[in-house]
């Protein structure tokens, strides 16, 4: 196990006071990535004492760039409100490499937001390739393959309520490495 229940809750409860504490007074939109931020964010929002929107969109890597580090993704599923003047926070479970969030704040920023900011649960940095501005982080994490709290394998296991990384004959066992 890497972050337990309650550690989990704690640090999403700092988090959420320390952003509406920055953001108050201001039109803050919250926008994630699904499926796997879904979790943080309605976690994080119920703690930001603010009046605020929430957002969402999809991203899907395509081609043969699918497995590999070249960041070539697609919007599958783009915003429903317009975000021009708004603050806008980037809500994250995890951000490893940083291209496909590199690629959606870039994607943000032409949309002229006051401000674009990110706030990530598990920050991953060790293969870091984008060089990302991170204004809230929950928590670094090692290079694992972790599954719960919106993580998953296939689909699986993101309704766990803490943290966890998989056993490494589970993922050979389903082909990840």
């Amino acid at each position: 196990m890497l972050f337990e229940e309650e550690r989990i809750r704690s640090r999403v409860a700092e988090m959420g006071a320390a952003i509406g504490a920055d953001y108050a007074g201001q039109q803050l939109v919250l926008v994630t990535v699904l499926r796997g931020g879904l979790f943080f964010l309605a976690d994080l929002c119920r703690e930001i004492r603010l009046d605020m929107r929430l957002d969402f969109m999809a991203i899907s890597s395509y081609g043969p760039a699918a497995h590999d580090d070249t960041g070539a993704v697609r919007v599958t599923k783009d915003l429903d409100e317009d975000i021009e003047g708004a603050h806008v926070l980037v809500v994250e479970d995890v951000i490893d490499t940083g291209l496909t969030l590199n690629y959606l704040l870039r994607t943000l920023r032409s949309r002229k937001p006051a401000s674009l900011e990110v706030a990530v649960l598990l920050d991953r940095d060790q293969r870091r390739i984008a060089d990302l501005p991170i204004a809230y982080r929950g928590f670094h994490m090692p290079d694992e393959f972790a599954v719960g709290y919106g993580l998953d394998l296939d689909g699986r296991h993101r309704n766990l309520r803490y943290i966890g990384v998989l056993a490494g004959h589970v993922l050979e066992s389903r082909g990840v490495s």
